[in-house]
């Protein structure tokens, strides 16, 4: 009987120990591991791109590196387009993803986020020989370049645009200028840092929504030591100068705000 009870409560710690590890918050995984796996798109500038060199740089990739820094882990970054990107979170590709992920209601039924950590808004670009759009409500009717799975791709619908695929800013910019869509909507601090390098090209900002959208870093659901560990590290970033440096590095000015 003392045998058959010693092997029940066994059993029982086993199952317990069982438990514990598949409710392993992902934060005691990351630093285990010593690295937090960051989905990035590699194409978005100024926040993810590629410099000259092909280096891996901006923004965003430097939030990133600092947060790891914070967590005490490295930050490796996988790369990918836009439209999966947010479902390889799913596929456990990497831990999270920095990439101006929008905090949306949709998303959030789904993924955890981070306090936002930058705010920006919608700005409506088109050819600057184009007088026909001075409005989004102008978009009725009209094609307008975006990534299918954007922010900006489903304020273009709202107002009745027919959207024509992209996998980026870039292309959707160059659709633009070559007249094979109307008009493109996106971030007006990704439109500042494009004509900021190349000033002479024929696009122009002819509407911005009142509205800011704030960004976070969006992970898996059910992990709160994850989210809080993120959060400080967001506030620490904040507080000791390091954001207000990286924000005047890549737009003359703080985005958090």
């Amino acid at each position: 009987m003392k045998a058959f009870a010693t092997l029940v409560i066994a059993g029982v710690m086993q199952l317990g120990f069982a438990h514990a590890a598949l409710a392993q918050d992902d934060l005691a995984k990351i630093q285990s591991a010593g690295v937090l796996k960051i989905g990035t798109e590699g194409t978005y500038p100024p926040f993810t791109f590629h410099n000259a060199s092909g280096k891996l740089e901006g923004f965003d990739v430097e939030i990133g590196q600092e947060i790891a820094k914070r967590l005490k882990v490295n930050a490796q970054f996988v790369e990918g387009k836009w439209d999966g990107l947010i479902a390889g979170i799913d596929a456990n590709r990497y831990d999270a993803v920095i990439n101006q992920v929008g905090i949306t209601p949709e998303r959030q039924k789904k993924y955890d986020f981070s306090e936002p950590y930058i705010t920006s808004k919608a700005v409506l670009i088109v050819n600057s020989k184009n007088t026909a759009i001075t409005r989004f409500e102008d978009l009725k009717g009209k094609k307008s370049a975006h990534t299918l799975t954007s922010n900006y791709a489903q304020i273009a619908r709202k107002y009745g645009a027919e959207i024509v695929a992209t996998d980026g800013f870039n292309q959707s910019v160059d659709l633009v200028v070559q007249g094979r869509a109307d008009a493109t909507i996106n971030d007006n601090l990704s439109f500042l840092d494009f004509k900021k390098h190349k000033p002479d090209a024929p696009v122009k900002i002819v509407a911005t929504q009142s509205d800011a959208e704030k960004s976070g870093v969006l992970f898996r659901k059910g992990n709160p030591q994850l989210k809080a560990a993120i959060d400080k590290a967001l506030e620490e970033i904040k507080a000791d100068g390091t954001y207000q440096r990286i924000s005047q590095k890549y737009f003359g000015a703080d985005v958090s705000k």
